[in-house]
């Protein structure tokens, strides 16, 4: 079977893909397939590094704004709703790009992976009562104690994955860990790594975490929680919510969410980059000028005879 033509643009959060992608969409016909976590939620959009409305005008992009809060969206969830998107898009004659900073989605999407085990509503509960009372540390101390090896490799604040392990664990998964599927995928890919600089990367991920908190991040925290959205969901855990929950109950000053919020993105960034540098297929750029970029990509894709 003739395997599917696709682009991955990947990185550390704050890197450029969107605008690289916006860059090349001047020269190729594509349509963007996000792969990312937070972007999936409907009214989660300060902190998510969301399009902006003219870069979705620029290019079509899909899996934005797909689930409410309280919904759960996994990585096999992901596939099969990319999977759609790459089909469509394929049969309006135009180039599917993924662009995001979520691996697991990534991989999950390239080499497909078993099904996770059903979800245990009344586990969970027991988990988020534990978080509640004792913190998130108490969750991730109890993984170390069943797999010390998943548990070096999640952080202790990354409460949804932390659960996700336990849940596997729980269920008799041999690993906390997803198995891929090995063997040639569907997709004939040209995955492609935007990186900078650490100094400089960082520099523009504490510039952007000002101007989210400028741009309204508490006041939409604190609309969430007006319509009934707990802290504690997944949706409302990621960067800057989980630091600005706290500045809405009044536990938290502004200054220090803030830092907080900054310090988290920056550690982010680097788990990022370990995640993709483990990545096999992946080439990467040097980011910083999205049109020189965006020019690289398309002599690439003319060389892989995915576009004229």
């Amino acid at each position: 079977m003739e395997r599917v033509p696709l682009v991955v643009i990947a990185g550390p959060t704050g890197v450029g893909k969107t605008a690289t992608a916006v860059a090349l969409a001047r020269r190729l016909a594509i349509e963007v397939v996000g792969a990312d976590s937070r972007q999936v939620y409907r009214g989660v959009d300060v902190a998510t590094g969301k399009p902006t409305a003219s870069e979705r005008r620029a290019v079509p992009h899909h899996l934005l704004d797909v689930v409410d809060p309280d919904d759960r969206y996994t990585a096999a969830r992901f596939r099969a709703d990319a999977l759609a998107a790459i089909a469509e898009i394929r049969e309006r004659g135009r180039l599917p790009v993924v662009v995001g900073g979520t691996g697991l989605y990534i991989r999950a999407l390239l080499r497909g992976l078993d099904p996770a085990p059903p979800a245990d509503p009344a586990f969970r509960r027991e988990l988020a009562g534990v978080a509640a009372a004792e913190g998130r540390a108490a969750l991730h101390a109890r993984l170390s104690r069943q797999s010390p090896e998943m548990a070096r490799r999640l952080h202790p604040n990354d409460a949804v994955r932390v659960v996700r392990a336990l849940e596997r664990l729980r269920a008799g998964a041999e690993t906390a860990q997803h198995r891929w599927h090995t063997g040639e995928g569907a997709f004939d890919v040209l995955y492609v790594g935007l990186r900078l600089s650490r100094p400089v990367l960082f520099a523009r991920l504490r510039a952007r975490a000002e101007a989210m908190v400028a741009a309204g991040l508490l006041d939409e925290v604190r609309a969430l929680r007006a319509r009934g959205y707990g802290a504690t969901l997944p949706a409302l855990q990621g960067i800057g919510y989980r630091e600005f929950a706290r500045v809405a109950d009044g536990t938290l000053g502004v200054e220090e969410a803030l830092r907080l919020m900054q310090r988290d993105t920056m550690r982010y960034a680097k788990r990022q980059t370990t995640w993709f540098a483990r990545e096999p297929q992946i080439e990467w750029l040097e980011a910083g000028d999205d049109e020189a970029v965006a020019a690289i990509i398309q002599r690439k894709v003319t060389m892989r005879g995915f576009a004229e």
